[in-house]
């Protein structure tokens, strides 16, 4: 085969990954390697993000029938696994400490480095209160990623923000301080073998890429590179490549210029469409049949030019209605309707949103599960302590640990009295379908908390249930249940002063095992929470281990399990409470996405349901780091002005609805109500396509 690079562009759905398919399974087939006593050439495969990596791998997988090994993976993926892999080579080279490195998780990385910057964090805020601590601190650890994945020097950083920010009232620190508190991070996890994302990504490029050593071990690892939707990918991996194109590699790179969902995450594709100079074009217009074969040329300067006019035809119709809730009621009866009378299945319907807020997932959950229609929800993630087990696991914590007395209340008691008394009728531990019944009921354990808690900030406890004046009224089975939880506490606590528990891991184990049948009966939501409680915890104890040894200070246990709870109940670690990839019944379900969720799991629907069409945030939704784009290869040096941010915005808007036309095939609803959630009228930029389009009739 020609070992020329091809670059595969086309818009969405043109058939792209196909071609790249089609590419590895003419390849496996014809690369004569049998008679080769060398090892067959390493195949290195990436996709943009996690979920599209899976996806692609199976695809792979199928079209070469597994004969083709290969190695699948994102950009962050590749860089991370490679500092691990030659993390010695960096020791030598940077004279670090010789130790295994442990990647910091973001939440880990938000509050150690919220503990190192303190002081001038305070001073910062107590100067301009409009920002909190919480998103400051992130705000400093993004620009440090953008940073990296762009190939830029932390010492370049304050000239970057000088030039493209100046005194920007959202970072109240000057640059240069940033600049120190950015390298004061650095030096201070490197040297305990702590690694963020920025923090390695920066070891890749700066440090692991140009080292000859690695670059020839680079270029004999892997001889073929397949690489999906380079335009939602860094800077930074537009090098590796080149790297491995220069030492012969075949490559092929598909690109799609409507795509750069990324964009404003750190991707930069225009800077990576340079690549394509050193490769075959080969351009792709045919796709399925989709909107925007038909569409294209007027839905853009519909919405952009106010002087454009255009009807719209009957596969573009508008729902409208006063408020919100009518038409989250309305856009529901429409899919009920549809799905009924068979004209469409749920699996080919998307709700849609710039901000699919809690509100209408609820609200469209509620109504179309009632009516026996699944609802997958894409990405969504909740806080683990918004599930009632994990707040009663960590309410158990305080109740066995000293000194942590100020984070339990009587509520939190009760709560836990309820989940933990919670068992299944008829069940033995293996029917996860059986309904849940609690020994103790919400009365019950309300009195029993009333009762029987006795607050304290060192050592609350929980009192005998003989010390309520009418415990009779509480029942066998709810005594029995309570003195159930007050003994194992005490067990507890006496194994804790006897140091027979090496950790709240251990606790926490027990506490599953006891009183929730270590799991096995739990549905998967709270399946899902409880597996990252204990994944969240593994990691929380394993760095403050690490600390330990390096810093020859011990603080006591309850100080870090009450930074551990106080860490959970901010809401910063989450969990999926559905599947990935559901099966069954649950794979025929509607989707319901924001804007940037739909269009990263690159999906397609016959119907899609646009809803808040008149909100502004189809214009000037978030979805970029702050400061992303003077990070970009093609910043122009000069200051980004309000001119910049909406010239960005229209051109993110146009990608967006090219995009989403592409991913539907029969029909577009726009919905709109005149009035948003807070009551104020909507007058969003897409407010010419309602008007345009044609009203639903009933």
């Amino acid at each position: 085969m020609n070992n020329e690079p091809i670059w595969v562009t086309g818009p969405s759905r043109s058939g792209k990954t196909t071609y790249l398919s089609n590419w590895f399974r003419t390849w496996s087939e014809t690369s004569d390697r049998h008679d080769d006593p060398l090892p067959a050439p390493g195949i290195l495969v990436l996709a943009a993000i996690g979920d599209n990596r899976l996806e692609l791998s199976d695809r792979l997988a199928a079209a070469t029938q597994g004969k083709s090994p290969f190695t699948a993976t994102t950009p962050l993926g590749f860089f991370q696994d490679e500092v691990m892999l030659f993390y010695p080579l960096l020791v030598q080279e940077l004279n670090l400490r010789a130790q295994f490195p442990l990647r910091l998780a973001p939440e880990n990385e938000q509050e150690l480095a919220t503990r190192l910057w303190q002081p001038a964090i305070d001073r910062a805020i107590a100067d301009n209160a409009s920002i909190s601590e919480a998103r400051l601190v992130r705000r400093l650890l993004d620009l440090m990623q953008l940073a990296a994945l762009a190939g830029t020097p932390l010492d370049d950083l304050p000239t970057i923000l000088t030039q493209g920010l100046g005194a920007h009232e959202e970072l109240p620190l000057a640059p240069s301080t940033i600049g120190e508190l950015l390298h004061q991070w650095q030096a201070w996890c490197l040297d305990r073998g702590l690694l963020t994302y920025g923090i390695l990504t920066t070891l890749y490029w700066r440090h692991l890429l140009p080292h000859p050593v690695y670059r020839q071990q680079l270029a004999q690892r892997y001889r073929v590179l397949l690489a999906d939707d380079v335009d939602e990918y860094p800077a930074i991996a537009r090098s590796v490549f080149e790297v491995l194109l220069d030492h012969g590699a075949e490559a092929v790179f598909t690109y799609n210029s409507n795509g750069a969902v990324r964009l404003g995450l750190g991707a930069d594709p225009t800077y990576f469409a340079g690549l394509s100079e050193r490769c075959r074009i080969q351009s792709l217009t045919a796709r399925l049949p989709c909107l925007a074969n038909e569409l294209q040329d007027a839905i853009v300067p519909l919405v952009l030019d106010p002087l454009f006019f255009s009807s719209l035809p009957d596969s573009i119709q508008a729902i409208q209605t006063t408020s919100r809730a009518q038409l989250l009621r309305r856009t529901a009866d429409l899919i009920i309707q549809g799905v009924h009378t068979q004209q469409v299945q749920p699996r080919d319907i998307a709700v849609i949103a710039p901000g699919m807020d809690p509100i209408a997932r609820y609200s469209l959950r509620e109504i179309l599960t009632k009516h026996k229609i699944p609802v997958e929800s894409l990405n969504d993630q909740h806080a683990v302590t918004s599930s009632p087990i994990i707040r009663a696991l960590l309410t158990l914590l305080t109740l066995v640990y000293p000194g942590l007395g100020r984070l339990v209340d009587r509520d939190a008691v009760a709560e836990m009295l309820v989940v933990l008394s919670q068992q299944r009728e008829g069940q033995t531990g293996s029917d996860s379908t059986s309904t849940p019944r609690s020994a103790i009921d919400p009365v019950r354990a309300g009195l029993l908390a009333d009762h029987c808690f006795v607050p304290h900030a060192d050592r609350p406890r929980l009192l005998p249930a003989t010390t309520f004046s009418r415990w009779d009224r509480l029942g066998y089975q709810a005594t029995t249940a309570y003195q159930t939880i007050v003994e194992w506490i005490e067990v507890q606590q006496t194994q804790l002063e006897q140091r027979l528990i090496p950790s709240p891991i251990v606790l926490l184990d027990r506490a599953i095992q006891g009183f929730l049948l270590g799991g096995s009966a739990l549905p998967y939501d709270q399946l899902s929470a409880l597996r990252q409680l204990i994944e969240a915890a593994q990691h929380y104890w394993e760095v403050s281990r690490r600390l330990r040894q390096h810093d020859r200070a011990e603080p006591p246990a309850a100080m870090t399990v009450s930074r551990f709870i106080q860490l959970l109940r901010s809401g910063t670690v989450t969990s999926n409470p559905f599947p990935v990839r559901p099966i069954g019944p649950a794979s025929n379900a509607v989707t319901l996405a924001n804007v940037f969720q739909y269009r990263a799991s690159h999906r397609a629907h016959r119907w899609q349901f646009w809803m808040d069409a008149g909100s502004t945030r189809w214009l000037s939704g978030v979805d970029a780091l702050f400061g992303a784009p003077l990070f970009l290869q093609n910043w122009s040096g000069r200051p980004w002005t309000a001119a910049d941010t909406l010239r960005s915005n229209e051109s993110r808007l146009q990608r967006i609805l090219l995009d989403l036309l592409a991913r539907t095939e029969e029909r577009v609803y726009l919905c709109h109500s005149d009035l948003a959630t807070s009551g104020q009228e909507q007058t969003g930029v897409l407010l010419s396509l309602v008007n345009a389009a044609v009203p639903l009739q009933g």
